[in-house]
């Protein structure tokens, strides 16, 4: 049974093709010719062929020109079977410098044919162009053209099968790299978030999975009472649909009865081509890890998913912990605040309102979000050193005389000596603030007469949030201003109290910070 590619006339019948499954996709074969016969005939002599359990489809050009508008299209064509003498005498030639040099195709594998043999002479052609074959349409008859295309797709396979394997390993080490970024500040809730979103974005690539996938907890305490149904399940991070979902997003019933089914059963569940992965923690919250399309991975896969959630429940039980010594931290502090501001009188809310608008400028100022929550944490101790003040001072309804501003103004260094000797973060920034919060921009604040950039940038921040609330708040010797009013008075401080250019960050997002004011109202207001 030979095929003459030259008179194209075929010897034998061949039969129909039998049909293939979807799942495996033929090979794209792209004929460049401009000879229809040639067309029909390779299509022909290759009706049968099988290689992998997998048939051909043809993708017919017939000019150098349309064979390109071809290639831009069609992104996985394994082999090409490319005419030498076409609308030019080297179109089929250029047309391979320009597939593999333009294009920068180096996997389709190309193969040279031609009818005219010392138009092209074959060494130069393989030693200039970058072919696999070179071939002449006489000697290529049915048998050593099946020959040809075993070959040829054998190697665009394993050309594919490394490019695969290289691109997966791109991925792990891309997943890895935001595990690692994450895990640069373990010790911020957020971070578990960044922590979480990271591993599962490895996972799905690790198992090469287009799969949905959701971290998630709840508290042990709903799950283990009886009370599966109203149990909080809270999403920590989650990819595919539910990337940036809020922690409290509805999901959808068949993920809720699933996770609420391996609650029930305290147990990881294979069901229904989905994977939800169960791991209690010491701190008494549980961990699921819901993924779909598990049915694509094998036995070993299921076991790294497995050891995977493991790593992950304990991760977040340590930063668990870590972020509970911080939050007790940073509560005793607000609450010291609290105390201070009371016994001075300060309106109720302040310190609470203080925080928030020292974070939200550092933000808009540049600093990191690092920075930011520690100023927010820090700043509620900026007037600690009142506490040593005496009533009469401190509680003076009056103006204070000489003797008595004179012991007023002790408080930063107060504060600042009550704060200096920890190495915690958090009190080192307070003790910085403390001290440096009634400095001014231009010198004349105290206690140091620090002017400018010698002022801490927190302390910048501080000295005008602690006066737009003091402005803006009712206090026991004077009324709340008008908006309007506190942004005219402030704007006369610029260069003079206060940093200018922070200072016109403020009241260009003016907006910002009055909705902290309106979230944090006082009793009275």
């Amino acid at each position: 049974m030979v095929i003459d590619l030259t008179n194209k006339k075929p010897l034998f019948s061949a039969k129909k093709a039998t049909e293939i499954s979807p799942a495996a996709a033929p090979w794209k074969i792209l004929v460049v010719d401009d000879e229809p016969d040639v067309h029909t005939v390779t299509k022909l002599a290759l009706s049968r062929f099988r290689l992998d359990g997998r048939a051909l489809t043809f993708i017919n050009a017939y000019s150098g020109e349309q064979a390109k508008e071809l290639l831009a299209q069609e992104q996985d064509i394994a082999v090409a079977f490319i005419d030498v003498v076409m609308e030019s005498d080297h179109a089929g030639l250029e047309l391979v410098k320009w597939i593999r040099e333009v294009q920068v195709n180096k996997n389709i594998r190309l193969i040279l044919r031609t009818g005219q043999p010392g138009q092209a002479p074959e060494e130069d052609v393989i030693v200039n162009y970058d072919i696999n074959d070179y071939k002449a349409k006489s000697e290529l008859d049915s048998r050593k053209l099946m020959t040809s295309v075993y070959s040829s797709l054998r190697s665009y396979r394993d050309i594919m099968e490394i490019e695969q394997a290289r691109r997966a390993q791109m991925n792990h080490r891309m997943g890895l790299e935001r595990v690692l970024e994450a895990t640069s500040g373990l010790f911020e809730l957020r971070t578990l978030h960044k922590f979480a979103d990271g591993l599962l974005t490895q996972v799905a690539t690790l198992l090469n999975l287009d799969t949905e996938t959701l971290l998630l907890t709840c508290n042990a305490m709903d799950a283990i009472s009886g009370h599966v149904d109203s149990a909080e399940i809270e999403i920590l991070a989650g990819t595919g649909q539910f990337a940036n979902s809020p922690p409290h997003k509805e999901l959808p019933e068949h993920i809720g009865k699933l996770l609420r089914s391996a609650l029930i059963q305290k147990r990881c569940l294979y069901e229904d081509n989905c994977f939800v992965g169960y791991f209690p923690t010491k701190s008494g919250l549980i961990n699921l890890l819901y993924m779909d399309g598990i049915d694509k991975i094998d036995d070993l896969d299921k076991k790294l998913v497995d050891i995977f959630a493991i790593n992950v429940g304990v991760a977040f039980e340590n930063l668990l912990l870590n972020q509970e010594v911080e939050d007790t931290q940073s509560e005793l502090i607000l609450r010291l605040g609290d105390v201070v501001e009371s016994r001075s009188k300060e309106a109720a809310n302040h310190v609470k309102r203080m925080a928030e608008y020292c974070a939200q400028l550092a933000l808009l100022a540049g600093l990191t979000e690092t920075e930011a929550d520690l100023l927010r944490r820090a700043s509620p101790m900026h007037d600690i050193g009142k506490i040593a003040i005496p009533d009469a001072v401190l509680l003076k309804p009056g103006k204070l005389d000489d003797q008595e501003w004179s012991v007023m103004r002790q408080h930063p260094t107060i504060g600042y000596q009550i704060l200096a000797n920890s190495e915690r973060p958090i009190l080192k920034a307070a003790a910085i603030i403390a001290l440096q919060h009634h400095e001014k921009y231009d010198g004349s604040g105290y206690p140091g007469n620090l002017q400018q950039d010698q002022i801490h940038i927190f302390a910048r921040i501080v000295a005008i949030a602690d006066v737009f609330d003091a402005l803006s708040h009712a206090r026991c010797y004077k009324a709340a201003w008008p908006l309007d009013e506190v942004i005219d008075e402030m704007r006369k401080g610029a260069g003079k109290h206060f940093d200018p250019d922070l200072l016109e960050l403020f009241i260009n997002n003016i907006d910002i910070f009055v909705r902290v004011k309106e979230s944090w109202k006082d009793h009275d207001e």
